[in-house]
């Protein structure tokens, strides 16, 4: 051993999700839980889900669900195009969108109880209720319990950074946590703070710190016989693998893409956070999670749609073109969703206000049958008309799609039995 050094000191590199864990101990619980699985999920359709969560509460009637011939307080300010679907339109503002649609399946119909920003969110991320007796785990968490490590890539990340408690791993370990990008990709200087070296840490330095590991690993092998030792070293030399390898460092790196395709997502927030989204699930990551814009629109909704839509909108529709040109929309999946809806009539000033009774959500590739409109909304978009669409169903549909049974069992503290979602079904209609 050499003084004054532990073994831990080699591979301090960096810290996992602001949780003070090194990124070999990330790596090795994350590897050690996953043995501990009674059995393993069967890779299904999708092996990968990006989620783009529009925090707030996005507007159905601004976005997916509009009403054109609703009397104008229910309408709103703001008018339709028409879409890749024959005769079906959505907002004046989603106008890539609209051309991609026949790739899409809108969702018209979604429903819960919950008309607070926090319990609509926890419905959202988790596929259950609040309840005060369990905190729930995350659907990335679960997807990250679930599968092994792929690629040395983390299996849940979150771009820039975890967005709220829901989106943690509840009552499964924390080595299932996101692994969080810790800045925005689009700010300038943007780099992933666990892949980038501390300050005064040189390649040639990390390099003699990975020989005084293997002198370290030596002198353990040679002193104690222990078959544990060999696997812990396995995780450490993942943690290694990840910070040295190229190919992991240019996953992260927005400028390995071309001018032109930064150009086409948009150099803003939204471009720069789902063109980071496509090249994590093509690294291997399996569950990414990305959060964008404000959606909170009490007041002057047509301003707020006008700020926030056209960014999304150009890196969204890139987002899905790029996927498809690149034969990867059959196996990832692509989801925007939001807290809840808003009401049906414009307000007093302008906006809308939470509405849980009835909102839209999109769905696409990864399974998910194209082009298609899926329940709807009544005349003033008030409540589900047809096929209404719970929280617990579409939960369990992106999990079939992932091969994951929704009525598995994953243990609670306590040796509890806990459903990994309780009652969902499938909703066949929506697959491929």
């Amino acid at each position: 051993m050499i003084p004054g050094q532990s073994r831990r000191s080699f591979l301090h590199v960096g810290f996992c999700g602001g949780i003070g864990l090194t990124l070999a101990d990330y790596l090795r619980m994350e590897s050690a839980q996953a043995d501990l699985k009674h059995y393993e999920s069967k890779e299904g359709s999708a092996k990968s889900v990006i989620f783009i969560f529009l925090p707030g509460g996005m507007a159905h009637q601004e976005s997916f669900d509009p009403k054109p011939y609703a009397p104008i307080e229910y309408r709103g300010p703001m008018n339709s195009i028409q879409t890749a679907i024959p005769g079906e339109v959505i907002n004046e503002k989603w106008v890539n969108t609209a051309q991609v649609m026949d790739k899409l399946a809108i969702c018209r119909s979604m429903t819960h109880g919950e008309a607070a920003h926090e319990r609509g969110t926890h419905n959202m991320f988790t596929g259950y209720r609040p309840s005060p007796a369990l905190s729930y785990p995350s659907i990335g968490s679960v997807v990250s319990h679930e599968f092994g490590p792929r690629n040395n890539i983390p299996q849940y990340i979150c771009i820039p950074n975890q967005p709220n408690e829901f989106a943690g791993t509840g009552y499964l370990s924390s080595s299932f946590a996101p692994f969080s990008l810790g800045s925005d990709p689009a700010a300038n200087g943007f780099s992933v703070r666990d892949l980038a070296l501390p300050g005064g840490v040189s390649d040639e330095r990390f390099v003699r710190r990975r020989r005084a590991l293997d002198a370290v690993n030596d002198y353990f092998v040679s002193k104690e016989k222990a078959d544990s030792l060999d696997a812990v070293d396995t995780f450490y030399q993942r943690a290694y693998g990840l910070i040295s390898s190229q190919s992991a460092r240019e996953a992260f790196d927005l400028s390995k893409e071309t001018d032109q395709m930064r150009d086409e997502y948009g150099r803003n927030t939204a471009g720069a956070r789902m063109l980071m989204a496509r090249r994590l699930i093509e690294a291997g990551s399996r569950f990414v999670t990305l959060t964008y814009g404000g959606w909170d629109m009490h007041d002057n909704i047509a301003n707020g749609i006008n700020g926030q839509v056209p960014a999304l909108d150009q890196a969204f529709a890139r987002l899905i073109r790029d996927l498809d040109e690149r034969g990867r929309l059959n196996d990832t999946m692509v989801c925007i969703a939001s807290e809840f809806g808003r009401t049906p009539k414009i307000n007093g000033t302008s906006g809308r206000d939470h509405w849980p009774k009835v909102f839209s959500v999109v769905l696409a590739g990864g399974g998910i049958k194209g082009g298609q409109i899926y329940g709807s909304s009544n005349s003033t978009a008030s409540e589900p008309e047809n096929d209404a669409l719970n929280v617990q169903d579409w939960a369990t549909t992106i999990y079939h799609c992932l091969g994951i049974v929704g009525d598995k069992e994953l243990m609670a503290p306590g040796d509890r039995p806990i459903e990994i979602v309780d009652g969902g079904k499938v909703r066949k209609e929506l697959l491929v």
